[in-house]
């Protein structure tokens, strides 16, 4: 069968697809990790910002200010070649050394310096936005339920366990799943620092082949299905 001549010169072979699927999985696993981590940050954040002291909602802003008004990009480049530049040679060695941690029947590779530096830039750039959501959503549940709550016996603790934060996180389920899809598209960036992730491998498919618009093309189709599925995921959930 001859392909069309819009698309080139040929389609792409099985093993290249298999690098990009493989890509993809990266891409959804990092995503993931990234989500639970800076939801995580951003409730505590947004917990602190609820202190009566000024010290703890001071620090909160500046950390705020700081990723919210600086490109992910270069907070990436900071942690890969910055802060890793900072550590002692021993433990670059160690970091840089394959390791495998065997918990009961299961190995678990260490993983490698540019996927931790992934890690971390991207969960502590999107928990800032996730903080500001939260901290709307805290104060979308009305006073009248924190005093009854503490009326009642409740501590601080709980009212916030129990009470508050359940309900805030129903009032911001739809702009938190919004920042879960933008945490997909930004994992793109990490291609920078070398993480082999959907990006990342469309680029060595597309250097290897020549076959420009079939690379980028599956690459788009498998974002568009990770995101798609994100979201069918989320709002089914919400109609659960």
């Amino acid at each position: 069968m001859t392909p069309p001549a819009w698309l080139g010169h040929g389609w792409l072979e099985p093993h290249f697809l298999l690098w990009m699927v493989n890509g993809a999985a990266l891409t959804a696993w990092l995503s993931l990790l990234v989500c639970v981590a800076a939801t995580v940050l951003g409730v505590l954040l947004a917990t602190l910002q609820q202190q009566r002291t000024r010290l703890l909602p001071l620090a909160v802003r500046a950390f705020l200010a700081w990723h919210r008004n600086t490109p992910l990009l270069v907070q990436l480049l900071l942690w890969y070649f910055g802060v890793s530049g900072l550590l002692p040679q021993p433990a670059m060695q160690w970091l840089n050394a394959p390791h495998v941690l065997t918990l009961w029947h299961w190995q678990l590779a260490w993983p490698s310096l540019e996927f931790l530096s992934a890690l971390i830039a991207l969960s502590l750039y999107s928990s800032a936005f996730i903080a500001e959501e939260v901290r709307a959503g805290l104060r979308g549940v009305g006073d009248g339920q924190r005093a009854a709550a503490l009326a009642l016996g409740m501590s601080g603790w709980q009212v916030l366990r129990h009470i508050v934060l359940p309900q805030a996180l129903r009032i911001i389920r739809r702009p938190l799943l919004g920042q879960y899809l933008g945490v997909i598209k930004n994992t793109s960036l990490t291609m920078a620092i070398g993480v082999a992730e959907l990006s990342y491998t469309s680029r060595q498919v597309e250097t290897e082949t020549l076959l420009t618009f079939q690379a980028f093309a599956v690459a788009t189709a498998l974002y568009l299905l990770l995101v798609l599925g994100t979201q069918y995921a989320g709002l089914r959930r919400k109609e659960a």
